[in-house]
């Protein structure tokens, strides 16, 4: 309820109904006790602080014991990355050890121990840490990583790589100032650890994989993508991020020549776009995506790209452009295509908000969605909630015993 519901209902309550309580039956007391209880949650709710602000933190923010019931957040996703559990139904295991020492045998209390067990794993931290990857690390399918409750650091060092596996939650984590690394031999399960190739600097690199939730992470930093999902990898969902200070943002697709992403399907949605984001927010090619509820504030170049006819669907996002007169467009298409192609692309901005002059050129027309993407569509709230919807994107600061 409202302020004003809520004083009008405690002032007809305060009058009335002591008397009603004095003539009422012991049931019928009870019964309006418990009516009272109920109307009194949200206001006890707000004082204690805890406000979610969009449909995924709705589902687990505002529950105290969320420490004690972690798994339970495996619930939460929505969007193309539904049905991603991650870790949810294996051991919790808790990092103790920031180093990374050791990247073919890793040390157990390390998160590359963690992550490179080869069962379903929810991970968790000890306490605050930085952990400077040697080099990339290597996650297993069915895998949880999850930084509530202590502020950890992926940085000056390699990035997270998803290689051909499924069931992925990464959340919560502060990546940045993520550097190319060289190739090596690192452990990539618990059988013999094998020759990787160099690593180009991508914070979160999804490669050929599916059912992934990238979500509350902050990235900033690095040499190329800050989130790359490519070669054929699908079903996922990047919410709640929080983008700054990086040229090349995210890329959804490897490049033309490559059709097996014709089957990618990717949720972007509550994500924030601030300060120093040039470029790629997404990049786009071949598949379907559906970018909602996001805030884009003064890109350097653009914000949304694509090639290979990818079908992007903008929805309630709130698109603020640069000052510069020559930097006002939304969209960007690759300028030797030419226009008679990509005028058939289903590129559509519906109940999008645009300041300071944006423009976005739609193009195609509103796609017939598929059932399967259908049911992976997120309802998009209205663009003046964006700023509510966004205002806790990144990683959070929560405490056990306390809603986060």
């Amino acid at each position: 309820m409202d302020k004003q519901q809520f004083f009008l209902f405690f002032f007809a309550f305060g009058f009335l109904v002591p008397g009603m309580i004095a003539r009422a039956s012991a049931n019928e007391t009870a019964e309006m006790l418990e009516l009272a209880e109920k109307a009194s949650v949200p206001t006890r709710r707000s004082l204690s602080g805890c406000e979610p602000t969009n449909p995924i933190d709705n589902c687990w923010r505002c529950k105290p014991d969320w420490a004690d019931n972690r798994q339970a957040m495996a619930q939460c996703v929505k969007g193309f990355g539904t049905g991603t559990t991650g870790g949810a139904a294996g051991e919790i295991y808790k990092v103790t050890d920031p180093s990374d020492d050791d990247v073919a045998n890793p040390k157990e209390g390390t998160l590359r121990w963690g992550v490179t067990r080869q069962r379903p794993i929810w991970v968790t931290f000890e306490k605050d840490m930085s952990i400077t990857l040697k080099h990339e690390l290597v996650i297993t399918s069915d895998t949880t990583i999850d930084g509530r409750g202590a502020k950890v650091e992926i940085a000056n060092g390699a990035g997270l790589s998803l290689y051909q596996v499924s069931n992925v939650i990464i959340h919560g984590l502060h990546i940045h100032d993520i550097k190319e690394t060289p190739g090596a031999t690192i452990a990539s399960g618990e059988g013999k650890p094998g020759p990787r190739a160099k690593a180009d600097g991508d914070g979160i690199m999804c490669f050929g994989s599916s059912k992934i939730w990238i979500d509350h992470c902050s990235l900033s930093g690095g040499p190329d993508g800050l989130v790359d999902v490519t070669m054929g990898s699908t079903g996922v969902t990047i919410s709640n991020c929080k983008f700054n200070d990086h040229d090349k943002v995210m890329l959804l697709g490897a490049d033309d020549s490559h059709s097996e992403d014709q089957v990618m399907k990717v949720t972007v949605a509550y994500n924030k776009f601030s300060t120093g984001c040039t470029q790629r927010m997404p990049r786009c090619r071949w598949g379907f995506f559906q970018v909602v509820n996001n805030d884009y504030d003064k890109w350097g170049m653009y914000a949304i790209g694509g090639t290979s006819k990818p079908t992007i669907l903008s929805q309630g996002n709130r698109y603020v452009a640069p000052d510069d007169p020559n930097k006002k467009l939304v969209t960007m298409r690759q300028p030797d295509i030419p226009e008679a192609e990509w005028k058939s692309w289903n590129w559509r901005s519906t109940g999008d908000l645009f300041e300071n002059g944006a423009v976005f050129i739609d193009s195609g027309a509103d796609p017939q969605l598929t059932p399967e993407q259908q049911a992976g569509m997120i309802a998009p709230e209205p663009a003046a909630s964006v700023p509510t919807l966004t205002k806790d994107a990144g990683f959070l600061t929560c405490s056990p015993g306390a809603p986060c």
